[in-house]
């Protein structure tokens, strides 16, 4: 790493080095400029309770007290608050617990792509109702949370972006997944027409989100006339303050000018500018339509949340022309996009257009965007899976006029990020997740270790057998940009990624198949369906923390929900086969909820869990096998687990003090 952050070699995920151009380097240290002499003094100064700090001086705390501050071991309070030192100087005292919040309990849960996950009232899409009954009915599968897609809001202007990882805001919500029929006024406006339009989408198999939204939107527009004025609302929106006041207002300003903040006229291109203010005045209606439709999308997640934790996806960033990067255009380096170097899934490397954080730019803004972005995501549902968690770390610069290959790995305050997280999921009672795929170091995973982040594990990758994982992880088959059992069996998933220009390996296909061959212990010519029961039955070995099954398995779906790298596919768009009214007499589903609950046992105690892999992990091999394959220890397994269900019918994964704010 030189002075600028830049590395000038890593190693792949094979471990083979690689030495970065010259050219690229140039390139990115250009982008990074010159960092501010006084950068070490005056950025915040983030810290874990209990270590020692050598600083004195008097201590603001966020409550309003104040507290001298002596060399030591730190004893105050987690939270942000103000040091003044013995010269005078003002700055940023971020106190960290060090350690995010953990499951008190095992759990499995499912994963759901909610926009595909549609009832036969939905308007085209999935929308929160849904998740609130997709929620109860896998309660009482025995599931103790959902991992969802990322619910965060893309542009509103046509065509809507279909990735929910190409945000426009990682803040707020997409309007797309409110509930109409939940919504006040509901009962005074004539819906008939507009529902029967938007229901009549649920017949496509793909989602149709500019459809959904033509029609949406002027309902959505009724209603806030008929009920904009709710003391309630607005009194929530005071309590927002500024951050909820610039989404909606850049909303409002998208609706007169158009989608990209970059074309619009000079002065609204700053959102602290005069213009934007009296814009803001002038389209007051405008402004608080889209602050409306907010804290209806928090009152309806609210209400999802109730059966059960939701697992909330964070993405690593956002689109550059959107609302984000609007509020924090002087931190981001826009002549650059983040991505990933050539790996064995993607030779030609990844270039996921966001543009990067500039580091010390990060810091000097006192870290706002990203604390921001954690506690929004974090809010509610009591869960965050950190998409690419690496990016903590360091990420993958590519700068605009060289391609993915050429890019270099930019290194991030990776010690006062995770503090961050720390902070706020000790804050939310939110168990946080880091996506630890693909090429990443090995200080990564130590500092989530140290940090109670729970790593994620995947069936496809691993190469040792589940029995052998971490208790501190994530434990899933598959994720949405990999093939789904039935996908992979069938040989469907090969021909679609083939279909669709993508270079597939087909040996490394066949390796894959015949790892799940293995480990489910099943024949070559299985169905399916059969197929899927097997590798769940595989997954339920990992002693991990949580395991996830996809709902597109539980109904042995063959198209993967996105397919890296394709522009022809319509990722992102592709529905359930069936209702989630019809998930409760899915034969498949049952099958897999029932192994998955027999394994976790409706919430074992993790430390019981920690001391059980120990002990499996002192005997000898042949001791082990019979351990965990004797049908009599097995049965004994399931009736603990009955007993535990007796005394906590809800399965919960926090602790009972850590409830989501």
């Amino acid at each position: 790493m030189d002075a600028w952050g830049v590395d000038e070699r890593y190693l792949d995920s094979a471990k083979v080095e690689h030495a970065i151009s010259a050219e690229s380097i140039a390139a990115v240290r250009e982008l990074i400029g010159s960092v501010p002499d006084d950068l070490e003094r005056t950025a915040p100064l983030v810290v874990v309770r209990g270590r020692p700090l050598a600083l004195s001086g008097t201590v603001f705390l966020e409550d309003g007290s104040e507290q001298p501050l002596q060399p030591g071991p730190l004893t105050l309070p987690p939270g942000y608050h103000q040091l003044r030192g013995p010269d005078g100087a003002t700055r940023q005292l971020v106190v960290s617990p060090g350690r995010c919040c953990r499951p008190s309990r095992r759990a499995w849960g499912w994963a759901v792509q909610l926009y595909a996950s549609r009832s036969r009232t939905s308007w085209g899409i999935g929308n929160l109702a849904d998740l609130r009954t997709v929620n109860e009915w896998a309660s009482e599968r025995g599931a103790g949370f959902l991992l969802v897609n990322p619910l965060h809001a893309s542009g509103l202007t046509a065509p809507l972006e279909a990735s929910p990882y190409s945000p426009t805001t990682r803040r707020y919500r997409s309007p797309l997944y409110l509930s109409v029929a939940d919504l006040p006024g509901a009962d005074r406006v004539d819906l008939a027409a507009a529902a029967g339009t938007a229901r009549a989408l649920n017949d496509d198999p793909a989602i149709d989100r500019d459809a959904v939204w033509r029609v949406l939107r002027p309902v959505l527009e009724q209603l806030f006339t008929v009920s904009g004025s709710d003391p309630d609302f607005l009194s929530w929106r005071h309590q927002q303050g500024r951050s909820l006041q610039q989404w909606a207002t850049w909303s409002a300003l998208v609706d007169a000018h158009g989608p990209s903040w970059r074309d619009w006229p000079g002065q609204l291109r700053r959102p602290d500018s005069a213009e934007v203010a009296r814009f803001a005045d002038d389209h007051g209606d405008g402004v608080g339509f889209h602050a409306w439709l907010q804290y209806h999308l928090s009152r309806q997640l609210d209400g999802a949340v109730r059966a059960g934790t939701v697992i909330q996806d964070l993405p690593i960033g956002f689109h550059p022309s959107g609302a984000d990067a609007w509020v924090w255009q002087d931190v981001l380096a826009f002549d650059a996009s983040v991505g990933a170097p050539p790996d064995p899934f993607n030779l030609a490397g990844q270039d996921w257009g966001l543009p990067p954080f500039v580091p010390w730019k990060l810091r000097r803004a006192g870290y706002a965007p990203f604390i921001e972005s954690i506690r929004a995501t974090m809010a509610a549902g009591g869960g965050l899976r950190i998409d690419h968690v690496a990016g903590l770390f360091r990420l993958w610069w590519i700068p605009t006029q060289l391609d993915a290959t050429q890019g270099a790995y930019v290194r991030y305050p990776a010690e006062d990020l995770v503090n961050l997280v720390a902070l706020e999921s000790e804050r939310a009672g939110a168990v946080v997740v880091g996506e630890d795929l693909g090429t990443v170091e090995d200080v990564v995973r130590d500092t989530m270790a140290d940090a109670g982040m729970l790593s994620y594990r995947l069936l496809w990758f691993e190469e040792d057998e589940p029995r052998n994982w971490p208790v501190e992880a994530m434990a899933a088959v598959t994720t949405h940009d990999l093939p789904t059992v039935a996908g992979l069996w069938s040989g469907v998933d090969l021909r679609d990624q083939q279909a669709h220009g993508v270079p597939a390996d087909e040996a490394s296909t066949r390796q894959l198949r015949d790892r799940l061959t293995d480990l489910a212990g099943i024949g070559a010519a299985v169905a399916p369906p059969d197929a899927v029961v097997g590798a769940y039955r595989a997954l339920a070995q990992a002693p991990c923390t949580l395991l996830t099954a996809t709902l597109e398995d539980a109904l042995a779906v063959e198209i993967r929900p996105n397919i890296p790298g394709t522009t022809d596919r319509a990722n992102w768009s592709r529905a359930l086969p069936v209702s989630i009214e019809e998930l409760a007499g899915s034969a498949m589903a049952a099958a897999v909820a029932d192994v998955l609950t027999a394994a976790v046992g409706y919430g074992r105690d993790v430390a019981e869990e920690d001391e059980r892999v120990e002990h499996r992990a002192q005997l000898l091999p042949e001791e082990r096998t019979a351990t965990s394959d004797d049908p009599e220890t097995q049965a004994e397994i399931i009736l603990a687990d009955s007993d535990a269900r007796t005394e906590d019918p809800e399965g919960t994964m926090r602790d009972s003090h850590q409830t989501p704010q």
